[in-house]
């Protein structure tokens, strides 16, 4: 009795579609720190705190600053007083033309000094360069930390960038401006959002891939929340370079132990035979296009292509 086979038309490939697991990544995330060092005073938030931008997240004990801005200032009122009094001596040629400038150089310094530790004062208070959450605390109140040392994570939790690495053989693909890009998030899987290519990098570190970023719109994604994190499946589709390709199932290639690719078509009279082809890369959940050996309407086995022979009488399924 002939042996019932399933098979498939092989088609033109009008496009190429690669898939990558990706992730949502922050757009902003910061690790904050004092520009001085001293003495914690306070850690106004606390992880998973939601702040505004300019919301006081730390404070130092600001008292040795304080001192030192007051006798910054005591020194800068004496440089000024000092600078007019010597202009003043010098209309009446009382003094010489070098002392006032040694008086007006000494002013400058001291005025220099006195601002700079006024800013030094603002940097006694810890503020949220933008709105986020806080994802982590390093330190607690009245410890003491150095200057640049990690006070707080802060994330925003509003993510559009979506980060995936892929091989150096489909790298070809991120220059071509016809390919188009698409994210389907794991928690959203009946929604598949239009992305686009934002930076990628041209040399790898390590053999894990090439790192690509992409840029979702905020328009598209308000009415989702994307945060950091959520992991998602990438789509590349390659349209113009795959214009002269045609695909088959990847359950159609039938790869004995010997060696080589093939698959088995299926004649006019309902029989098979054994066809060698040369294969390129697969694309999409279960897709491989095929370089040489199949034209457009060859019709091929696509389930038990292990168990036919060659020549063998075949009948297909509908």
């Amino acid at each position: 009795m002939p042996r019932s086979v399933k098979v498939a038309t092989v088609q033109d490939v009008d496009y190429v579609e690669r898939d990558f697991a990706g992730m949502a990544t922050a757009d902003d995330a910061t690790m904050l720190a004092f520009k001085i060092s001293g003495q914690v005073a306070s850690v106004d938030v606390g992880k998973g705190d939601m702040v505004s931008r300019g919301q006081l997240l730390a404070r130092l004990d600001p008292r040795d600053v304080e001192l030192q801005v007051a006798s910054d200032r005591s020194k800068y009122e004496q440089a000024l007083s000092q600078y007019e009094r010597m202009r003043r001596l010098l209309e009446h040629d009382a003094v010489s033309q070098q002392e006032v400038e040694v008086a007006e150089a000494t002013f400058v310094q001291a005025q220099s000094k006195y601002e700079n530790s006024k800013d030094l004062l603002v940097e006694t208070q810890l503020r949220a360069p933008f709105a986020g959450v806080v994802e982590r605390t390093y330190v607690d109140a009245f410890q003491r930390v150095d200057a640049g040392q990690t006070i707080l994570r802060l994330v925003n939790p509003i993510s559009t960038t979506v980060e995936f690495t892929m091989s150096e053989r489909s790298m070809f693909l991120l220059a071509d401006t016809a390919t188009r890009y698409y994210v389907r998030f794991d928690n959203y899987p009946s929604r598949r959002f239009v992305a686009r290519l934002d930076s990628y990098a041209k040399t790898a570190s390590d053999a894990s891939g090439f790192p690509v970023s992409l840029k979702l719109s905020k328009d598209e994604i308000q009415d989702y929340r994307i945060t950091p994190g959520m992991t998602c499946q990438v789509t590349i589709r390659a349209s113009e370079s795959a214009s002269d390709l045609v695909a088959i199932p990847l359950t159609a290639v039938y790869a004995p132990a010997q060696g080589g690719n093939y698959v088995w078509l299926v004649t006019s009279d309902d029989r098979v035979e054994r066809c060698a082809v040369t294969l390129g890369d697969v694309f999409g959940r279960n897709m491989v296009t095929v370089l040489s050996g199949l034209e457009k309407g060859d019709v091929v086995v696509i389930a038990g292509v292990y168990r036919l022979n060659e020549g063998e009488k075949v009948r297909i399924i509908k």
